[in-house]
This record gives C-alpha cells, structure tokens and sequence, in this order.
C-alpha cells in the first residue's frame, strides 16, 4: 500500500459511511486481520521487502508505519491512512475491493481505538505466524465426543443420528415426516448401496418379508453385494480423479494399467477394508511393503506386496504430459503434476485446498507458504522434478525371473529365424535387383549397381542422383512383390514364423505406482512465488502447523533409518490416519452423509475453511467422525447406522407448512429427492433394458467418436481417405456398468457427459447435478437410448407376450420398481392403441411413396419393426426419460 494525500474535502465525503456493523468493540484479530490477510498481506506482510515499507500484520506495526508515517489513528479514522487509501479505492491496486461492510468494519475498529484481543507477539515467525483465533476455528479444533441427547417416543428416533437432529428440527418446531412406502425404501437403498435398481423378484421377496427387520436385512444383503464396491468405489474415484489417460496434451495418451488402481478400489470397499488402512496403503504403499527394497523380484511375487503397489495409484492420478514431445518448459510441466496431486491429497483427505499457499501464504486459511512446501517435502523424494520419471518409467513390471529367462529363449530361438530372414531377403533383393539391370545399357547399369552396393552415407552426390533419377532400381522388402511375388510370400511367411514364435513370450504386465529410489531425498526448497525458477530456504517435510500446538510444526522425520526409502509418506499418511487428526474423520464422514442425503453436513465437501460453509449439525458432525474412529473406521457400519435412521428413511414428500419453517429443508424433516449420477442413469437403462453386463474388473470398456463426432463406447478404428468410424463388435462388453467405461479426459462419453459426470482436469471435489435442455435432447436422440428402447421393448414381448396389459405392468415394474397405477395404465393402453394407429397409417403412406423406387439393395428402403412393436419402444423410452426413472426419493 503505497500511500498517497487525500484532500480534506474528498476526506470529509468518504468518512460519512456506514454505522457500525457488530455489537461489541471489534478486535484486530478476530476482526480486521483476515479482511486485511486477503487483501493487502501479499504487498505489506510477505516477502523478503515490504511496499512502502509498511507491515500490516500486527497493530503496533501500523502504528510504527512504513515510508510515509503511521498508517493507524486508534480513535479517530479519518485521519489513519489505512482508512482513507482502502475507502478512497487506491488499495488494494487489484480489481477486487474491499466491500462496504468491510471497510464500515474498520473504521469502526479505529473508531472504537483499534483494539486487539490479547498482547501482540514480539516475533511473528515464519509466515506471518498463525493465531489464536485461526486455531480456534472450528474445522481445526479436536473431534469431540458429544453426548446424545435424549428423545421422547414421539420423536420416532431410532439411531443416534436422528437424536442429534431430533434436536434442531424440535427448535424450529418441526419433526421427521412419515415413514416412506416399503417399496420406496427399497429402490432407495438399492440405488444408493449398488447403483442398480431392484428387480422383480427382489421386489416381491422384500415386499412378502413382513419381518419387522426386512428392511435392516435388506441393506445387510446389499453391503454384502460386489455391486456396492462398484457403486461407493464410484465416489471414491472421483475424489481421487481417477482417469484412464495422461491429459495435458490433445494426444491424451491412455494409461493401460490405470485400471488395476479401480479394481483395488472396489475390492477394498467391498471387503470394508478400515478407511485407515485405506489410506495408508494408497499415500504409501511402496513403503508399506518394501517393494522397493531388498529383491523387488521377490517381494512383487507376494499377491499383498502387488495389492499395496497398486494402491499408489492414488498418487498417480493427477494429469502428467511430462512424455509430451517438445514441451517448452519441461520443469513447468514435473511441478504441475507435483501441484495437482497435492491437490488431491489435501482436497480428499484434508478438505482443504492448499494451493493458494503455493505462492504466497493462504489469504484466508491459516495456512502459510512454509506449509505447503511441507506437504509437497513429503512426496518430492518420488516426485524428484531435477531427476524425473515420465509416466512409462514409474511403471512396476510383474516379470519373475522365470518369465526373463522364458523371454530370453524364445528371443534367442526368434533370432535365429530373423538372422535367416535377413540373409534370404538380402538375396532376394540382390536377384531382383541384378535380373532388372539387365534392362540397362552395360554402362549405365554398371554405374547404378556400384552406387546400389555403396552404402547410403558414402555415396557420391553424382551416385545419389543416378539413383534418384532411376527410382526403379530402388528395390527393398517393400517393393519385392512387383519383382519376385514368391520370394515376398516367402519372407512374409517367415514374418509370420518370427511373430508366432515371440508370441510364446510369457505376457510382461505392469502396475502404475508412485516408487521412489532408495538413494539420499532431494532437498526441497519454497519458490518464491511459486516459481521453480526462483528457489529459496529448504523445508523439512511436515503436515499443517495450524493442527499442532502454538510454537510446535507438525514435523515429519527427514528420513526413516529403517527403510531405504525416506518413509516421508509413511509418515505422513499414519499421522493422517492417527485418529487424532481433525480433519480426516470428518472430511470422511461428511462425504458418505453427502452421498446418502445429497448434501454433506459441510455443505462444501472440500473447504473446510474459511471460505467454506459452517456445519448445520456440528455435534452430529463430530459424534459421527468420533464413532467412525473409535469403531475402527468401518464404512459399511457408517452405512447401517445412515441407512437404518428415520432420516434416511422417512418420505420426502414436501409440507407447505414445514417448508415455512425450513425451505431448503437444512433440519432434514424429509428425506432430500437426489438425481441419479450419470453411471447410475446408465447402469439402470441397461438393466431395464435386459442388456447389463455384470463382468467386474479388467481393463476399461473403450470409447471413440462416432460419425456425428460425439462420444460413444465402442474401439476407435477408422477406414478411407475420410476416416471414417467403423464398426468393432465387443460382444457384449459395451453393456458393462459405466464404472468400467473408460474415462478419457480428452474424450468424455456424451450419455455420462451430459448428466455432469466429471471431466478429470484433476479432481472433482463434489458432482453438479444439472437439469439442462441437452439431457432431455440426449434422451430423445441417442442412439443407445434408442437401441436401449428398443431392448426393452423386445424383453417386454419376451417376458409379457402379446398381452398389452401385461407388457404395460411388466414394463412399470423394470422402470419404476412398482406397478402402475389405474390411471397410469389406462393412459399407456390409450398411447400405444394410438400410437400404433398412427405408424399403420405412416407406413402406408411411406409404401405409396416408395412404390416405384428400384427394388435393388441399394435403394430399398431399411426394414422397420412392426407398429406394435415400435409403439411399445416409445412407451419405453418415454418411461426410460421419465422422472421417476431419473430420480430417487
């Protein structure tokens, strides 16, 4: 803030402002220091030389002032510089200014005399020093361990959950809404735990258990389904940014061994692997296992060792172009995917967002600079930017030393036919070559046989234009056909031998993990403004200094002695999983209530901060993140305890009365109607439809462009000097659950894109759930939404016959878990009797119209299915688009 003379006129305008805005004597640290933290730290608090040489950071620093004075009045505003530079608009210099509550805030701070809460430090320390009043936010303070209030049978509580929230709706005088219909908490707690609707027969089992714990036994069947990994392992993937595909460049490279870190995924949620563990393993697996010391050879042979490197897969998730040919600035490229993962981490696991403090100290978190480059200490020994590995050099190969010496023999026996191959097709050439001179004057055909048998590099500029001038005397394996087809056919077939016998080759496979050499950590150094370019002290590794107590960083060891490693991550990761940690559990915690209710209780589920929303339910917050860890961090006994509670299970119908009261329903006195993820939209059409492919695990389903340029399933071949796509059979692949479809970050399946499946640029920290004319476009015009249709409709024939009635109610049941109403089925009956007039009479108006068209393949007319048949596909796409298809109450 470099100040600057304000006239007493324009002075005495701008001090008649607003009155004060809080109740009592606002306080410097509570108060002022964030507004100015955001805003004019970067220029007046960081750095190694202050503008103007003026620190706002601390009360008595504005009272020594910088190059023009003191900046601070206490009493009187109007003549403290600060005051007057912020409300004239002079400062800060950036676009964004203070807003008029701010600046009514500190003048009233002056005003009142500028006071501060407690005795000001003598030494702010590195990063400007972190306070009593950022420590005591609420996202940083110790998970307690609140009682459960008590509930009266009116309440209808079953599980501690709903007493917590028992307790605020009772405030706002409200309560939970009836219980829903047994066959919507069926499709519920289907679509939610396995991401596929119920079928008939489960219907019908559930609806005949009149147990009163069918419903309890309903989601303990469900849990123990493989289905629930794919659904939860789903959310997981996002928050991980999962991908299939390098990104950074159009070229989009495909990661093949990506998809080995899904499968870990899913099998770890299935087998209710201890989120704690969970989260070792993927921070630091490698190290967990000892992959890489002693005989890697050896410890990859043990399933357990494969599994932990595989879960570092986590690590590399975050977009890599460091293998793009000709990047302008290679180092700018290492340190993005650095910065990205640390993005993942610390938005998954922390609920923060750190990168602010790549460059400069948070502007609203208690998190300085120093901190960041702590986090970043912990992974930079893999993640070594001056000795770097691209992608295919961090693949872990799963050859033995068998499969080696295997290899090596039939490369060895392969040798010999290629060294044969060579000989002969040297001699073939050396015929074709000498019976076609013959077509040659002896002196010109002499003087092109001496420049064909000198080699490439020494002839003569005279030689290599007689060569080029006789381009047919250029033989070579190519062109050997147009001058001896049974010496080509001859070589060809020993191509064919040389590539059967390579193909006895035990197959290499490989994981994608995050390994670093066991050789001495590199140094890490914090970048003056963030630049690689301008390095200055080294940092030791660590967590975030706001989570420890004043005075005491939360220091990781430099190295462990006993592994090769450093063990920074291993470190890093038990410290997060400690159980002490405040943010973990309820970062957690929080996304498995968002996913369950469609709004976490932290309403930003990757902004714990500042800048983040309060809890609605503090004490329900903290009593589930202490549960969680005191009952060993099981998600599916998180998922019962949800799952069984009044809240999860109750109607949501909506009461004008209680809408009142809480519009945005925030209490939970209904259960919130959610949209189905895109994967879900998907995996439920395919199940209605009859085609669902439940396969699990392996390498993705591809996706490629199809004619109109959108993005499909299917292998991305083309034909012609137009390129056109071509059809690949994947026999039935293409009809696995959407988890299995790969995601491309440069090629985002359009069904899945236009229902807000995220586009990994790094993470998704939480889904948009939209509602946009291009999704009812999609539903209408689709080509799989059409063959899906028409699916549907052949199952309905199948299962229901002729019988329009029984087609109508069977279709219902597939589409909606239920069968329809009276009203529902007169109106399908009515549609279909109309609809089925209506091709008749199209088709016949069609036949006249193409009566006299040639009857050759060429121009004959495609064959379309019967009236009744296409009738009954409208109806089932209609009920595929319907609303109580694409929603869950």
């Amino acid at each position: 803030m470099h100040p600057h003379q304000i006239s007493a006129l324009v002075g005495g305008l701008l001090f008649a402002s607003a009155p004060v805005i809080v109740a009592a004597p606002p306080t410097f640290e509570k108060n002022i220091r964030p507004i100015l933290k955001a805003h004019c730290f970067e220029c007046h608090g960081e750095g190694q030389k202050l503008k103007a040489g003026l620190d706002l950071r601390l009360r008595r620093l504005m009272l020594k002032g910088g190059d023009d004075g003191p900046v601070l009045v206490p009493g009187k505003p109007e003549r403290s510089l600060l005051f007057k530079m912020v409300h004239s608009g002079e400062m800060p210099k950036r676009d964004k200014k203070l807003t008029r509550a701010q600046l009514a805030l500190i003048k009233q701070w002056i005003a009142t005399g500028a006071q501060t809460s407690h005795p000001e430090p003598a030494d702010l320390g590195k990063g400007g020093g972190i306070t009593e009043e950022e420590r005591a936010f609420w996202s940083f303070q110790p998970v307690r361990q609140p009682k459960v209030p008590a509930t009266k049978p009116k309440d209808r509580a079953r599980t501690p959950v709903d007493a917590f929230l028992v307790d605020a709706l009772a405030k706002q005088r409200l309560g939970f809404s009836p219980d829903a219909e047994k066959i919507t908490l069926l499709r519920r707690a289907c679509l939610d735990l396995t991401g596929l609707p119920p079928t008939p027969a489960e219907v019908e089992a559930f609806l005949a258990d009149t147990a009163p714990d069918a419903y309890e036994r309903l989601i303990d069947r469900l849990l123990d389904s493989p289905h629930y990994g794919e659904r939860w392992g789903r959310h997981w993937l996002d928050t991980a940014g999962y991908a299939d595909s390098d990104g950074y460049s159009d070229a989009d490279p495909p990661r093949g061994y990506a998809y080995k870190y899904r499968d870990y995924v899913i099998r770890s949620f299935n087998a209710d692997k201890p989120l704690d563990r969970f989260i070792i393993e993927q921070l630091a697996g490698d190290e967990l296992s000892g992959a890489t010391q002693g005989n890697p050879q050896a410890a990859l042979a043990n399933p357990q060792t494969r599994e932990w490197l595989i879960a570092t897969g986590f690590l590399r998730m975050g977009a890599d172009g460091t293998a793009t040919p000709a990047v302008a600035d290679p180092g700018a490229v290492r340190n993005q995917v650095v910065a990205d993962t640390i993005k993942i981490v610390s938005t998954s696991l922390l609920g923060l967002s750190v990168g602010c403090a790549q460059c400069h100290d948070h502007r609203y978190d208690p998190i300085p600079q120093a901190d960041y480059y702590r986090l970043r200490a912990v992974i930079e020994p893999a993640y070594d930017w001056k000795n770097w590995r691209t992608p295919d050099q961090r693949l872990v190969s799963l050859y033995t030393e068998a499969d080696r010496k295997k290899a090596a023999e039939v490369e060895a026996e392969a040798k010999k036919v290629v060294e044969e191959k060579e000989a002969k097709q040297r001699q073939y050439i050396d015929e074709a070559l000498t019976k076609h001179l013959e077509k040659f004057e002896t002196g010109l055909r002499d003087r092109l046989r001496a420049a064909c048998d000198t080699p490439a590099d020494k002839r003569t500029s005279e030689q290599k234009k007689l060569l080029a001038d006789n381009p047919s005397v250029n033989i070579n394996a190519g062109v050997l056909y147009q001058y001896n087809q049974k010496a080509a056919d001859d070589l060809k077939a020993m191509d064919a031998k040389i590539a059967e016998i390579r193909g006895r080759k035990p197959p290499e496979d490989f994981i994608s993990a995050l390994t670093e050499p066991a050789d001495k950590p590199p140094v890490t150094y914090l970048f003056h403004r963030g630049d690689p370019k301008q390095p200055k002290e080294a940092i030791q590794p660590g967590g975030l200094s706001v989570l420890a107590p004043p005075g005491q960083p939360v220091e990781l060891p430099e190295k462990d002695p006993n592994l090769l490693t450093s063990g920074r991550r291993l470190a890093f990761a038990r410290w997060l999983a400690s159980g002490t940690n405040p943010l973990v559990a309820r970062v957690l915690v929080n996304r498995v209530w968002l996913h369950h209710f469609g709004r976490g209780l932290v309403a930003t589920p990757s902004d714990f901060g500042v800048m983040g929303e309060r809890p609605s339910h503090p004490e329900l917050l903290d009593w589930l993140a202490s549960d969680f860890v005191l009952r060993g961090w099981q998600l599916k006994r998180l998922h019962r305890l949800i799952m069984t509670s009044t809240a999860y299970r109750q109607s949501s119908r909506r009461d004008p009365r209680r809408e009142r009261r809480d519009p945005e329903n925030r209490l939970y006195w209904r259960k919130p109607v959610q949209r189905l993820d895109a994967e879900v939209i998907r995996d439920a059409i395919l199940a209605a439809s009859g085609a669902l492919n439940e396969a699990m695990f392996g390498p993705p389903v591809p996706v490629r462009p199809d004619v109109h340029g959108q993005i499909v399933v299917g292998i991305d071949k083309t034909e012609g000097d137009n390129k056109m796509p071509v059809e690949v059979a994947l026999k039935g692949e293409e009809f696995r659950r959407g988890i299995y479809v790969q995601v491309r970050r440069s090629r985002p399946l359009a069904m899945l894109h236009a229902f807000d499946a995220p586009v990994m640029e790094v993470n998704c920290e939480r889904r948009q759930s939209s509602t946009v004319a291009t999704q009812s476009l999609l539903m209408m015009n689709s080509q799989f939404i059409l063959d899906q249709a028409a699916r549907f409709a052949r199952r309905m024939q199948q299962e229901a016959g002729e019988d329009r009635v029984r087609q109508i109610v069977r279709a219902w049941q597939l589409a909606f878990s239920r069968s329809p109403t009276v009203l529902e089925l007169a109106d399908a009956l009515e549609f279909m009797s109309r609809q089925v007039d209506h091709l008749k009479i199209a088709g016949e108006k069609e036949a006249l119209e193409t009566k006299d068209l040639k009857k050759d393949e060429k121009t004959r007319p495609a064959t379309k299915p019967a009236p009744e048949l296409q009738a009954l596909t409208d109806l089932c796409q209609a009920l595929l688009s319907a609303n109580e298809f694409l929603y869950v109450d």
